[in-house]
């Protein structure tokens, strides 16, 4: 829509994101923000699949399948930008940068995309490097 501005701001009450536009407001939950991340996440070649942030630390390696997308991302929101950290297992031998800046770029898409939000802050941590038998 020609002319139209959206802007982000968070509900910290209810984790939601609310989307102004000029229509009135649109409610998005974190747990939809992290399940588009997470199946955004899991398309990218190299990604083995998405952890949890823990898992390192607890010396638990659990790689979540589909059913568990938003397990290994936290949605948050500090002065009205969202904040998106994940937690990934890559393929062992792909370039880990090439892979991060593949997941940045498809999960900036999708949110933009899918849910309207064009402005987001998408961190992408290794938590494990996998050798992947062919």
């Amino acid at each position: 829509m020609k002319g139209e501005h959206c802007f982000i701001e968070a509900v910290t009450t209810s984790m939601n994101v609310t989307i102004n536009t000029q229509h009135g407001n649109v409610d998005i939950s974190s747990d939809v923000i992290a399940t588009v991340v997470g199946a955004s996440t899991t398309e990218i070649f190299g990604v083995v699949g998405m952890t949890s942030q823990n898992a390192v630390k607890d010396n638990f390696r659990n790689i979540l399948g589909q059913d568990n997308f938003s397990k290994g991302v936290i949605v948050s929101t500090h002065d009205d930008e969202i904040i998106i950290d994940l937690f990934v297992v890559i393929s062992y031998g792909v370039k880990i940068s090439e892979v991060a800046r593949n997941i940045q770029e498809r999960v900036h898409f999708n949110l933009k995309n899918q849910l309207g939000i064009s402005q987001a802050k998408i961190n992408v941590n290794v938590q494990n490097v996998k050798v992947v038998e062919d």
